[in-house]
């Protein structure tokens, strides 16, 4: 009697130790098969709230990156009209003579070239000494502007056609500088109520998107000033006109 019992506790044992088995067995393969079917792509849940949260963030993102390139382009040009006329009151210092800086639609613009109020490059020219044609002018540096630095514009606040720097850095009057058929004038107003007379470029963005427009400041003294016309001058923001 004893043995049968002990038989049948043998069998049992055996039976729930092959009970256990499948069970693990068939466990490992759900776990299997769940984790190829996991890496074998997304879930149409998982498809839907990406392109939502994708959707999402372009619609906040694409009017901010449309402005902040526009507001670049302005800031482009406005940069190269500075460092243009920064450089002509520099060569006049150097050379110790009169120098010119104008705006034109040429783009390689040679001695004598054509001025314009609103041009698309900018060129540095030498004012000739001598009327005898002995010594003649020369176009030391040119740059590019608008046409680089698409949908933007540039205003002459005074209509200057050019500008002309004697040898102290110091804005003259100059009725043949030697460019086309400009001349040269000193301002006699000032701008943004400031009482120093200054000639002015306003550069603004042509199409929608740049909500900045920038303005360069060219004193009679010969300051340069590159600021933006929506802020105001303080001690504390030079940035402001």
């Amino acid at each position: 009697m004893l043995r049968d019992r002990l038989v049948l506790r043998d069998r049992l044992v055996l039976r729930d130790r092959l009970v256990l088995r499948d069970r693990l067995v068939l466990r490992d393969r759900l776990v299997a098969t769940d984790r190829r079917e996991h890496d074998s792509g997304f879930t149409l849940i998982e498809m839907i709230v990406t392109v939502t949260i994708f959707a999402i963030l372009v619609a906040v993102t694409v009017p901010m990156m449309r402005v902040w390139i526009a507001n670049t382009r302005v800031r482009a040009v406005a940069d190269s009209l500075q460092n243009g006329i920064r450089l002509a009151q520099t060569e006049a210092l150097r050379r110790s003579r009169q120098v010119v800086f104008a705006l034109t639609n040429t783009a390689t613009p040679s001695a004598g070239f054509t001025a314009t109020t609103q041009g698309t490059y900018w060129a540095v020219q030498t004012v000739p000494l001598m009327t005898d044609g002995s010594d003649p002018a020369t176009v030391i540096a040119t740059g590019v502007l608008t046409a680089t630095g698409t949908a933007v514009s540039i205003t002459a606040g005074q209509n200057q056609t050019a500008l002309c720097f004697n040898s102290l850095g110091r804005l003259v009057a100059n009725a043949s500088p030697g460019v086309g058929s400009a001349t040269c004038t000193t301002p006699s107003t000032g701008a943004n109520g400031n009482a120093q007379p200054m000639f002015t470029y306003v550069v603004s963005g042509t199409s929608t998107g740049a909500d900045h427009t920038l303005q360069v400041e060219v004193a009679l003294g010969g300051q340069l000033h590159l600021c933006d016309t929506s802020q105001t001058l303080t001690a504390s923001n030079p940035y402001g006109c």
